[in-house]
């Protein structure tokens, strides 16, 4: 019941990355990255209030060695074609940092308690020779006009390297159709802070555009949430069809106590009323290396549109 939600606040502990996804059925579900950053966990309830308390089931862990071995990182649960799919990154346990991008597959009426298959890493297109051959992470899938898209963040270059955003075409839910095109690099000081990073991609449709945000900067005070928008009439593998906002959309606060927010998802509560559930920190000293802190919190907050812009507004005021 969304009445019973609050907002702004930790809502599940410890869960970075936080995914839900809403089913035909009405169902919520929540996958996020555990602390462990070892196996992929799936949540379920008839309300989006009801996924804090829900049973989490473990629905896969990484392998003892090889591929898929570590860093088990920001699950998302999608259903295409009549199945379910969980796009994920994960190392090498002789190469932790080896991040790729891998897919599961189900094809169950349930998830949590359905078989889920290996796909392997995900496919590139024939012509591409780049994709995924780098640190690769953090996948979504979204469709527009009957075709689905994938969006990744992939490091290039020297040194601490750029993470950049691509975008191709889906051939099938575990190959691309296209080559890559390169949506938006960290342009800007506020997505340099630390390293040069955009990460974490999410979609909204609204009043014929899509929303893209994507996450920016090192993991803690300084991540924060930038923008990018483009027609739904638009060829979106035309790097010119998308518009990137100057100025982060969402940073941190610390009157309110909400430190690095980011990695969001969207979501709707039962009125279907725009959610966007992202996680934050509630300290501003962070103890340890951020990476492995495990006190990043999935959070709520309702999004409202831009009376003339029709643009989603983030705002801690709700």
């Amino acid at each position: 019941m969304s009445e019973e939600l609050k907002y702004n606040e930790p809502w599940i502990l410890q869960r970075a990355d936080p995914y839900v996804y809403r089913h035909t059925d009405g169902n919520y579900y929540f996958t996020a990255s555990v602390p462990a950053y070892d196996r992929i966990v799936l949540r379920r309830s008839k309300t989006l209030a009801g996924l804090k308390d829900a049973e989490e089931i473990t629905v896969w862990k990484k392998h003892p060695e090889g591929i898929m071995s570590e860093h088990i990182w920001a699950p998302e649960l999608h259903y295409l074609d009549g199945k379910w799919y969980i796009y994920f990154a994960g190392g090498d346990k002789d190469d932790v940092w080896a991040i790729r991008p891998y897919v599961l597959e189900c094809a169950d009426a349930d998830p949590l308690i359905g078989t889920w298959t290996e796909k392997g890493k995900m496919g590139r297109a024939d012509e591409d020779e780049f994709s995924f051959e780098a640190f690769s992470l953090d996948a979504t899938v979204f469709e527009n006009k009957g075709k689905h898209y994938y969006v990744w963040a992939e490091k290039v270059g020297v040194g601490k390297q750029i993470s950049n955003l691509y975008i191709g075409e889906m051939e099938s839910p575990y190959k691309l159709k296209t080559v890559q095109v390169l949506l938006t690099t960290p342009d800007y000081d506020w997505e340099r802070v630390g390293f040069w990073v955009n990460e974490g991609p999410a979609v909204i449709h609204h009043n014929g555009k899509i929303y893209l945000t994507y996450s920016a900067s090192e993991t803690g005070a300084a991540y924060c949430v930038g923008m990018m928008s483009a027609s739904e009439d638009s060829d979106l593998l035309d790097p010119k069809s998308w518009t990137k906002e100057r100025y982060p959309v969402l940073c941190t606060d610390a009157d309110r106590g909400v430190y690095g927010p980011g990695h969001n998802s969207f979501t709707e509560d039962e009125e279907g009323n725009p959610i966007m559930v992202y996680h934050a920190r509630i300290e501003e000293k962070i103890e340890g290396n951020p990476l492995y802190n495990p006190n990043r919190h999935a959070m709520l907050m309702k999004i409202h549109w831009d009376e003339k812009t029709g643009a989603p507004v983030f705002s801690y005021e709700n």
